[in-house]
């Protein structure tokens, strides 16, 4: 086997690279068989994301560098102009970087999940393109199963580490029953859609996106079955918000104190959870002071991200070793694959040998020879034939003095060698 994983990623190359040798996920199947027919692999699988670009491949010979060539002919870069971003993991190197990619090691967000479901759409192209051989499809059946066990035992992913994720685990701990409840989202823009994603995996009961731009909203809203207002429409439903989360550019206050305040009488004193992630502030600080209303800001949210990412890199630590400890498993049954065909060829030779000597014998019994003799003959032929290999290279290693090659040849035999001369 001679196995290797070429790529780059966040750490290695800017956005401006990486996008350039990004792969389109409708052309990697013309991708895959391209790479196999410059002739450097012989199974290949690509794993492509905003973050990373990365070629799983079985070198045909070792230290093959067509692959690096095919990377930058691909995409119409200079190898020479590559190069520089590049790193390339060969065999049990190979191995434990998928290994951290998967268990999001590897992530520019430390333990980040959606990096195992990239992974996983990569093997399935590679799959349906007919491009994984044995050696590829073990080792991401094997990543997959690592992966799953990282997160089972250890709290990698269990301790929020972004502003989203962090806003709406607050929510959670504030609200056990989030179906029941209500969030208006203010602003339109990538956090807002993250919190969104995250509280609709919460199965939040109601969506409310408010947005300048009501287009926007609307088509943010209706993508997670939500309902879309303007900002000035935003005192007309604040009453219906159990959690209002803000994260707009605007350079002036959308919510104040006098709107809030009329709201609550309505609410009946049910409590109201408001994150501000906006710098500057969406929503006025003084709202923290009101009676049954719990106000966060983007600092707050810091505080708790920055003791979640302390957390997730001790059990980042349990992880590496789980993958120190797969990374051995995994080549010891690639070492079981490579000596298959020595094992065969053993195998062979021996059956080889047993029938020329039970032919023989046949055609002495056919000749009127004593089977009992014939039988006797026959044994002292096959044990000869079979042992005279490892007894030639017993004598051949004691007359040079290799004591290696001795300790090999007993171990592989079972000698104990007490008294044993050659």
């Amino acid at each position: 086997m001679s196995l290797l994983a070429l790529g780059l990623n966040h750490r290695t190359a800017p956005v401006a690279v990486r996008e350039r040798v990004a792969f389109a996920p409708d052309g990697l199947n013309t991708a895959l068989q391209d790479l196999l027919d410059s002739g450097g692999a012989y199974e290949a699988a690509i794993l492509s994301t905003c973050n990373r670009t990365e070629l799983y491949c079985g070198l045909k010979e070792p230290n093959d560098q067509r692959i690096t060539q095919w990377l930058g002919d691909y995409h119409q870069l200079r190898a020479t102009d590559l190069q520089p971003y590049l790193y390339q993991h060969t065999e049990q190197g190979a191995v434990r970087h998928i290994l951290r990619v998967a268990a999001g090691l590897d992530s520019m967000v430390l333990g980040e999940p959606q990096i195992l479901g990239q992974v996983k759409t990569a093997y399935q192209t590679a799959n349906n393109a007919g491009t994984l051989g044995t050696i590829l499809d073990r080792l991401f059946q094997h990543t997959f199963a690592v992966a799953k066990q990282v997160r089972t035992d250890t709290r990698i992913g269990a301790s929020p580490v972004s502003v989203a994720f962090a806003a709406v685990s607050l929510a959670k701990q504030i609200f056990a029953d989030l179906p029941k409840r209500t969030a208006l989202l203010i602003g339109a823009g990538d956090t807002t859609e993250l919190v969104i994603r995250h509280l609709h995996e919460t199965g939040i009961g109601r969506l409310i996106v408010a947005n300048r731009t009501l287009e926007r909203a609307h088509t943010l809203a209706a993508a997670f079955a939500g309902y879309a207002i303007g900002l000035e429409e935003i005192s007309s439903h604040l009453g219906e918000a159990d959690i209002v989360i803000a994260a707009t550019s605007s350079p002036h206050l959308l919510l104040t104190a006098a709107q809030l305040g009329a709201c609550l009488k309505q609410r009946r004193r049910r409590p109201m959870f408001m994150v501000d992630l906006a710098v500057p502030r969406d929503i006025e600080p003084t709202i923290a002071d009101l009676e049954d209303v719990y106000l966060y800001t983007v600092d707050d949210l810091k505080d708790i991200i920055q003791e979640n990412l302390r957390s997730r890199q001790a059990a980042a630590q349990q992880a590496e070793e789980i993958i120190d400890h797969q990374v051995e498993h995994f080549m010891g049954w690639v070492r079981v694959q490579e000596s298959a065909a020595g094992i065969s060829l053993l195998r062979r030779q021996a059956e080889a040998v047993r029938d020329e000597v039970l032919a023989r014998a046949l055609r002495q019994i056919e000749r009127g020879k004593n089977p009992a003799e014939v039988l006797r003959t026959l044994a002292d032929g096959l044990t000869n034939k079979l042992i005279h290999t490892p007894c030639a290279g017993l004598r051949e290693a004691a007359a040079r003095g290799d004591t290696d090659m001795l300790d090999s040849i007993k171990r592989l035999y079972q000698l104990d060698g007490k008294g044993f001369h050659p």
